[in-house]
């Protein structure tokens, strides 16, 4: 999700790129989501991309003017969490007169796709820096140990976080966090991930997103801005995505949730080799002869969905719209558009935090743009969640004084309005574990990303965009309670 198109600065450019993530819901999931509707920023300068708008607030033109005032240790519109004080005592596993020690973590070492999620880890490493250069959280530094869960071993990096009695994880997200969950909940381990995928684990105890993405909800505002913009391509769609737990899931909340929007699936959809096809004309072609008008994709977009639009385009398969998640914002994805006749002119994506092409106006995104460049990290859109899911944490932190405890921290997360990290996202309300009745849809454009709704300055809000009240089969064996709260692998109370 790493992103850098024509027409923006050098320093937005990823420093090394790196391949690919894959099968993320986006949240990215669409985990990349949120539940308020009062953001709204103007373009960058010199930008191709249309301003974003819709039914917002002018957050953004404020948040400028708050940022301009504020001191120079905010992080955009957030007075800054982080800075000198006396804080002491060891009240909790990780936390000493001197330090606090978290866990933050991807899947970088997985051998099938090296350096998944590392913008995620990326930037976790230049929070953790900047924090500490301004005198750490009341006085005491911040220690971050990575775990890599290389997808395949997920198990293994939780079981090492356990052991080593971090206080909390912060800003990490794992493919396959389900694998987790029994080891957290034994250990008692709380978190701020910056993406949950397992509906086991969005609704786990002791877990609060900045950008929630719970499963029995689905953000769905591209699929009602399709559905106005293609309304007959829209009833004639089908699902092409990977027999994988992420991205099964992922199908199965949309389709659920896409037929309230007037989408309707024809009875041909695709499933693919989680790891690609030798030959993807065969599903273009089966997609074609089925009549489909428009696709929703669910997967990586290099080089699965590029060799799937390459072959569609080899066999006169030209759906009106492609549909997918926030992971195919890419730099590397608009580049190939570019130089490869436009083949990915009809995908859209949808977004809820705010596109690098409106940093120079967006003062939050400017600064974690500048942090991660200057560490010579990757830029993505998971790293905007993984900052704002230590800006989350690092809040509750400050709030707690000298008393710090995975409870005080994450009733302070909790009880956030209208987060936004500063101004890295569409608002949300972390406690509430609501999805977003907001977003941005954006589309490709030749070798550059474009927003299509809204056509003025913000996200696009609604609140008949949030589909609540899902079943899938993942969301039956997670056991919410009444409270909403997964009771698959057991409970724990913070403390």
């Amino acid at each position: 999700m790493s992103v850098n198109h024509q027409g923006l600065p050098a320093r937005v450019h990823s420093p090394a790129a790196g391949p690919r993530r894959a099968w993320l819901v986006g949240s990215v999931a669409l985990a990349l989501v949120a539940a308020a509707c009062s953001a709204s920023h103007t373009p960058a300068s010199g930008t191709t991309t249309t301003a974003p708008a819709g039914t917002a607030t002018t957050a953004a033109a404020a948040a400028a003017t708050t940022t301009s005032a504020a001191p120079t240790a905010s992080f955009g519109t957030l007075a800054s969490p982080c800075g000198p004080g006396s804080a002491s005592g060891a009240t909790a596993n990780g936390v000493t007169d001197t330090s606090i020690t978290i866990g933050y973590g991807d899947d970088a070492g997985y051998a099938a796709a090296p350096g998944l999620d590392k913008e995620m880890s990326d930037s976790m490493k230049v929070m953790i820096a900047w924090c500490n250069s301004l005198g750490g959280i009341n006085g005491r530094k911040v220690v971050g140990n990575y775990y890599d869960g290389k997808v395949l071993q997920v198990t293994q990096a939780m079981t090492q976080a356990c052991d080593d009695k971090v206080f909390m994880l912060v800003g990490q997200g794992w493919v396959l966090d389900a694998g987790q969950e029994k080891l957290r909940i034994d250990c008692k381990l709380a978190s701020i991930p910056a993406f949950a995928v397992a509906t086991a684990f969005a609704h786990g105890s002791g877990v609060i997103e900045p950008i929630p993405g719970p499963g029995d909800q689905v953000p769905a505002s591209a699929a009602f801005e399709l559905a106005k913009l293609f309304p007959d391509a829209v009833k004639k769609a089908a699902f092409v995505f990977a027999e994988f737990p992420a991205t099964r899931e992922t199908r199965d909340k949309y389709a659920a949730a896409f037929p309230q929007a007037g989408w309707s699936f024809l009875p041909c959809e695709q499933i693919y080799n989680v790891a690609g096809e030798s030959d993807w004309k065969p599903f273009a072609s089966n997609l074609k002869a089925c009549g489909v008008q428009a696709v929703v994709w669910v997967g990586s977009p290099n080089p699965n969905l590029e060799n799937f639009l390459a072959a569609s385009k080899q066999v006169g398969f030209a759906p009106q719209a492609w549909l997918t998640d926030s992971n195919q914002y890419e730099a590397e994805f608009a580049t190939w558009n570019g130089q490869n006749a436009s083949a990915g002119d009809n995908v859209y994506v949808r977004l809820a935090g705010v596109p690098f092409e409106l940093a120079s106006q967006v003062p939050a995104v400017q600064k974690y743009v500048d942090l991660v460049t200057k560490g010579g990290g990757t830029i993505g859109l998971l790293g905007e969640q993984a900052a704002s899911a230590f800006l989350l944490w690092a809040t509750g932190v400050q709030s707690c004084g000298s008393t710090v405890t995975a409870k005080c921290v994450l009733d302070s997360a909790g009880a956030q309005k209208g987060w936004t990290g500063g101004g890295l996202h569409t608002p949300t309300d972390p406690g509430s574990n609501n999805a977003p009745s907001c977003g941005l849809l954006m589309k490709l454009q030749g070798a550059k990303f474009v927003t299509v709704v809204p056509t003025t300055a913000g996200f696009d809000c609604n609140d008949s965009y949030l589909i609540k009240g899902l079943t899938t089969t993942a969301l039956t064996a997670a056991k919410l309670n009444a409270d909403r709260i997964a009771t698959e692998y057991g409970t724990f109370t913070p403390s």
